[in-house]
C-alpha cells in the first residue's frame, strides 16, 4: 500500500485532471424525475452545491490558519516539520478531506450515478494509499512525537470540538488562502459554471441567449480573478 502511494504521491495532479474529465462521462442520474418529481434537479444543485463548497471551506481555512506544504520534494514525500497547528489540530488530513468533498460534491452536482459509486471509491482508495505513503515518512522522521499526534487527532474525521477557539486564537492569513488557492479554486469554479449552465436549463428556463451572456460573463470575472492573482503573487505585493 505505501509504494502504491508514493506512486500516485508523484502523479497526484495527473489524477485530479483524469477525475474531472470523468466528470462529463455519460452516465444514469442519481437523482431521476421519475423519482423525485418535476423538481428533481433541485436535490442534486441544492446538496452538490453544499458539499463541494463546504471541502473548498475546508481547505482554504486550513490554509488560512497553519499552511502545510503538501508537493514533497522531488517528487517524494517530504516535510521540514510537523504540523500540528490550526486545522492540522483537528484533522490529520484537512485539505485532503476538502478535495474528497468538493469532488463528491460536483459529481453529485453533475447528477451522475457513475462517478459517485465508481471513481469516487477509486480516489478514496488512492488517497488512502498516499496518506500511508506520507504516515509512514513521517514516523520515521519524527518518531514518537508523530505517534502521539496521531493518538490524538484523527486520520479522516475532523474534530470541530473547539475548531471555533482555534480560528479566533489564531491569525487567519486570508492572503495566503488566496495566493495558495487561486489555481484549484479557478479550475473548481469554472467546472462548476459549466455544470450549472449546460446541466441545468431550468436556471436560465432554457433561454440560451441568456446562458451564453452569462457564461461570457463568467469567464471574464474568473479570468480577471485568475490574472489578478498570479500578478499580486509574482510581483511580490501579496506574500502568502
Amino acid at each position: 500500500m505505501i509504494a502504491i502511494g508514493n506512486f500516485f504521491f508523484k502523479y497526484r495532479n495527473f489524477l485530479f485532471i483524469f477525475l474531472y474529465l470523468a466528470l462529463f462521462i455519460p452516465s444514469p442520474q442519481l437523482f431521476k424525475e421519475s423519482t423525485f418529481g418535476p423538481n428533481y434537479y433541485l436535490y442534486p444543485l441544492i446538496i452538490g452545491l453544499f458539499i463541494t463548497i463546504l471541502g473548498q471551506l475546508i481547505r482554504g481555512i486550513a490554509i488560512a490558519l497553519a499552511y502545510i506544504v503538501r508537493g514533497g520534494k522531488d517528487k517524494n514525500v517530504y516535510a521540514d516539520h510537523l504540523v500540528v497547528e490550526g486545522f492540522f489540530n483537528h484533522c490529520r488530513n484537512p485539505l485532503y478531506v476538502g478535495n474528497i468533498l468538493m469532488l463528491v460534491g460536483v459529481g453529485i452536482l453533475i447528477n451522475s450515478l457513475l462517478f459517485i459509486i465508481i471513481f469516487i471509491p477509486l480516489f478514496l482508495f488512492i488517497y488512502q494509499a498516499i496518506v500511508f505513503a506520507e504516515e509512514n515518512f513521517l514516523r520515521k522522521k519524527f518518531g514518537e512525537q508523530f505517534n502521539a499526534y496521531c493518538a490524538r487527532v484523527n486520520r479522516w474525521w475532523i474534530n470541530f470540538n473547539g475548531l471555533g477557539k482555534t480560528i479566533n486564537n489564531m491569525a487567519f492569513n486570508g492572503k495566503r488562502w488566496l495566493i495558495k488557492e487561486y489555481n484549484t479554486q479557478t479550475v473548481w469554479l469554472a467546472g462548476i459554471i459549466i455544470i450549472l449552465l449546460f446541466y441545468y436549463p431550468q436556471l436560465t428556463q432554457g433561454d440560451e441567449e441568456l446562458r451564453n451572456k452569462i457564461g461570457i460573463a463568467a469567464a471574464i470575472v474568473l479570468a480577471i480573478y485568475y490574472l489578478s492573482i498570479r500578478y499580486l503573487k509574482k510581483s511580490g505585493t501579496w506574500k502568502g
